[in-house]
């Protein structure tokens, strides 16, 4: 037995691991898997994707590399049955088998159907689809965006549409409508045209078209990935989506403001018939003028029903001047009765006039007088004893800002020839002219000379002095 074991060729593990990855992969070189997605959490920083396929009894491990990720129909989710095509490999590193995709689909049409039921509850869980954040279409737009193909048969049945209905400006943002790329695509065209300033160089759109031809279930994938969906129902643009035929629906859909059955029938929402639009202004003017003129002729019978109902000017007058004239008659005797009336008055007036009743009325007049003759004066005499108090106040200002108080101190202000004060004697030369002010008078001379007897004393202006006032207060200026 041992030497039995010991003619067994040895072979080190690299070359079990190597020789088992060579068997599989010759026998396993291309398969067709079917599973459920499990374990899938995005693609790894290195842009690889790495999860596993399962079914009721056995899980295989799976690995989809970067080359092969960029181009893939369906991006792989989490509980999403695929069928996988691609080679079976093993890993030496950990001594397990796994499937390397080449491709990956749907397992049919159900599979899809289920995964956008689920899709589609999760969003209009969110309120994406709320009928009340629907925005109302512009009735006549300046610019339309459309989100689509630019190589298409859909941009030319758009462009042509509205050129028949009514000509605007037409921006194009160019995209994939369909494969792996579509979605972001879709979704960055929308976000782009809403970010558009409104005064920019390139004008912000009015409202946003995002169109695409009929197809398969899987050639409309693009339009039920969740980020266009978001992108949709973020808009702040009116939005019209218009994917597929009439009996085609999409996530898309439910999100946009509003769903067109074809690109076409998008197209003619958005803009009305010029011609019949034309049409309809020039009725309204010709229903507009005809209102006018009936409304004049109308207003115009009213106006001469009016007039003849109204009475003559003469019948108007008639009464007043007969009255007038009635008046007339009667001031004669009206006033020779007034002045009657007046002249028996003061009569009755005079009658009762004596020479007490005067000496009484002039007693109460004196009186009066005397009275507001004494509050006129104490009235006088608290008026000036205010102005009194206010001119002792001004005058004790007045003093404590006057060189005068200063000079009575025995102090002097010197002046220079020009009359300006010198502070310093070094700003004197010898022999200029100086005048000196005393408290009572001024005096002429030269720096360095002797006073000259005639010099002529100019006494400085002085006002009476206040019982207040301090002999030591003063400035000098």
């Amino acid at each position: 037995m041992t030497d039995a074991i010991s003619n067994a060729a040895e072979f080190t593990v690299s070359e079990i691991s190597f020789a088992l990855k060579r068997s599989v992969e010759d026998q396993f070189g291309f398969v067709r898997v079917r599973g459920e997605i499990s374990g899938y959490r995005g693609p790894h920083s290195s842009g690889h994707a790495y999860f596993a396929l399962k079914d009721e009894g056995a899980r295989i491990e799976a690995v989809v590399w970067r080359g092969v990720m960029g181009k893939l129909r369906f991006k792989p989710e989490e509980g999403m049955e695929v069928i996988a095509t691609g080679r079976l490999t093993t890993y030496p590193n950990s001594s397990k088998y796994q499937i390397v995709i080449d491709a990956l689909e749907p397992a049919g049409a159900g599979a899809l159907m289920a995964l956008l039921e689920e899709r589609k509850r999760k969003l209009g869980a969110e309120g994406l689809f709320d009928p009340g954040r629907k925005q109302l279409l512009p009735y006549l737009p300046r610019v339309v965006g459309v989100v689509t193909s630019p190589t298409g048969a859909v941009i030319r049945d758009i462009l042509h549409r509205l050129a028949d209905r009514f000509p605007v400006h037409v921006l194009v943002w160019p995209v994939k409508v369909q494969g792996e790329n579509c979605g972001p695509e879709v979704a960055a065209g929308i976000a782009g045209f809403n970010a558009l300033p409104e005064d920019g160089p390139i004008p912000r759109p009015d409202v946003i078209i995002v169109a695409r031809g009929g197809g398969s279930l899987e050639d409309l994938w693009g339009f039920n990935d969740e980020v266009v969906v978001r992108a949709a129902a973020a808009s702040d643009i009116p939005l019209i989506s218009a994917v597929g035929h009439e009996t085609d629906w999409t996530l898309i859909d439910l999100a946009a403001d509003v769903r067109a059955p074809t690109p076409t029938g998008a197209a003619e929402m958005v803009v009305p018939v010029r011609r019949e639009l034309m049409d309809r202004v020039d009725d309204l003017g010709r229903r507009l003028t005809g209102a006018s003129l009936r409304a004049v002729d109308l207003r115009r019978t009213r106006l001469v029903a009016a007039a003849r109902a109204l009475p003559r000017a003469a019948d108007i007058l008639a009464l007043p001047r007969q009255r007038f004239d009635s008046a007339a008659n009667a001031l004669p005797k009206a006033l020779s009765a007034n002045t009657t009336w007046h002249a028996r008055q003061f009569e009755r007036v005079t009658a009762r006039l004596t020479p007490a009743s005067l000496l009484r009325t002039q007693a109460q007049l004196a009186e009066r007088l005397s009275v507001l003759s004494a509050r006129g004066g104490r009235a006088t005499g608290e008026l000036i004893a205010r102005r009194r108090g206010r001119l002792e106040q001004v005058t004790s200002v007045f003093d404590a800002v006057n060189h005068m108080a200063t000079l009575r101190r025995g102090y002097a202000l010197v002046r220079d020839g020009e009359g300006k004060p010198v502070f310093r004697a070094g700003g004197l030369a010898a022999g200029a002219a100086v005048e000196i002010e005393f408290a009572d008078g001024r005096v002429r001379g030269r720096v360095g000379d002797e006073p000259s007897p005639a010099a002529e004393a100019k006494p400085a202006p002085r006002r009476p002095r206040s019982k207040t006032d301090p002999d030591d207060q003063g400035n000098l200026f």
